[in-house]
């Protein structure tokens, strides 16, 4: 019975001594192990059964470094969030994947995109390619790394918001996607952008009735720009897209039941060639109702128009409305530069100048002056093609405190004359 119990005793030590230890006589665990160089090692295998390596010059995040080696985590703390990602589904070699890689994976799954929205990609995926932060893996990018490198697009940079506005919205849908695809635990730029950067965009400020009426009785009468008078009108009393404006060909008008259907969009690429697109959003496809003054604008601008020897055709589209002088349709540019030497020749002449008037102030100016003169928002959403109300609202229309004022006075007025007509009724 001793003899047993010895010999049991003499087993336990030898498999003890025969356990793998490291240099320090450590017992390594099962899958650890230390190379000859003192770096330690650890493998593992992944939902697939594929093998996976661990690396670290640390067993324990006690353990001293080795001189010149780069500070990391210990071996068993990585061996713990493995382990932990293993636990939760967590496909910790797609987090190795760099932003680059994960950004070009995600426009990938993005088909049947417009032109512009790829253009977009592009100029992404360049500065990506520039940056020191496309190539850390997306599994170590926290949220202060993601507002940093915003941060340092716009110090650094020089970057506009806008611009950074839109590299954000291609990496926080990648970075949504990544989740999704159980490769990282959280979104790094899932915050609100205007509390990291400085919102440095100048407001296109709608301007004043009378400024509208001073530019265009301007352009009506000046012996240049009146050639321009009607387009000018009709960007101011439509509220039109200068892209879905330029688009607009002989079809798309409806001069017996005065209406304009708006449907696609025209656009020029970087490469100078124009190209159709449908309309910015679903709701941006719409008919509009023509009123007076721009039935009258359209109707010169037909009568005016001189038919080129041969039609130009986009993408299927011709009879654009508004050709150069070369016969070939305008596009945005065309109409930015009238607008900006109009206002140039205006500012030369008279004391009191006109701020600066884009197509898109124009758009601004008409959903201000529309939403000032009470009309129902839902009805102003429908003119302006917008797919969300709020667009409309907090956007688009610009008042301030003369406005709360006449349409308290209105308000007032009108509660009086209703006080007025039920005291008529009850006398009678």
């Amino acid at each position: 019975m001793i003899c047993h119990v010895r010999g049991c005793r003499m087993e336990r030590r030898n498999s003890m001594s025969e356990k793998r230890r490291d240099n320090k006589n450590r017992i390594l665990r099962n899958g650890e192990s230390q190379n000859a160089d003192g770096r330690y090692v650890y493998k593992y295998y992944d939902i697939l059964h594929k093998p996976h390596f661990l690396y670290s010059w640390r067993l324990e995040s006690t353990d001293k470094l080795p001189a010149g080696r780069r500070k990391d985590l210990s071996l068993r703390e990585k061996i713990r969030e493995v382990q932990k990602d293993l636990f939760d589904g967590i496909d910790s070699q797609g987090g190795t994947m760099t932003v680059l890689e994960l950004v070009r994976k995600y426009i990938a799954t993005k088909t049947g995109v417009k032109k512009t929205t790829k253009a977009g990609y592009k100029t992404v995926v360049n500065i990506l390619s520039k940056e020191a932060f496309g190539t850390i893996p997306i599994k170590k990018i926290r949220h202060s790394d993601a507002k940093l490198f915003l941060i340092k697009l716009q110090k650094e940079d020089k970057r506009s918001y806008s611009s950074i506005h839109s590299i954000r919205g291609v990496l926080r849908p990648a970075f949504a996607m990544a989740v999704e695809d159980d490769y990282i635990r959280k979104n790094p730029f899932d915050f609100e952008l205007v509390k990291v950067i400085v919102n440095d965009s100048v407001i296109r400020e709608a301007i004043t009735r009378a400024q509208q009426r001073k530019f265009l009785t301007f352009i009506k009468e000046d012996k240049h720009y009146s050639r321009y008078y009607d387009g000018m009108f009709i960007l101011f009393h439509t509220g039109l897209r200068i892209s879905e404006f330029v688009g607009l060909t002989l079809g798309d008008l409806d001069m017996e039941h005065k209406t304009i259907r708006i449907d696609h969009q025209l656009q020029r690429g970087s490469d100078g060639i124009k190209y159709i697109e449908s309309t910015k959003t679903t709701a941006g496809t719409r008919v509009l109702p023509m009123e007076d003054e721009v039935y009258k604008c359209f109707k010169r601008v037909i009568e005016k128009r001189k038919a080129p020897a041969t039609e130009p055709v986009i993408d299927g589209y011709s009879g654009f409305l508004f050709l150069d002088k070369d016969g070939r349709p305008m596009v945005a540019m065309h109409w930015e530069k009238y607008f900006q030497h109009s206002v140039e020749k205006y500012n030369r002449i008279y004391k009191d100048e006109l701020p600066k008037i884009t197509p898109h102030v124009c758009r601004h100016t008409y959903c201000s002056n529309k939403a000032r003169s009470g009309m129902n928002p839902k009805t102003l959403q429908y003119l302006m093609g917008h797919s969300e109300i709020s667009i409309t609202m907090n956007t688009y229309t610009h008042l301030g405190l003369e406005d709360a004022w006449e349409e308290l006075q209105r308000i007032q007025l009108q509660t009086s004359q209703n006080e007025l007509g039920l005291r008529v009724i009850k006398t009678a």
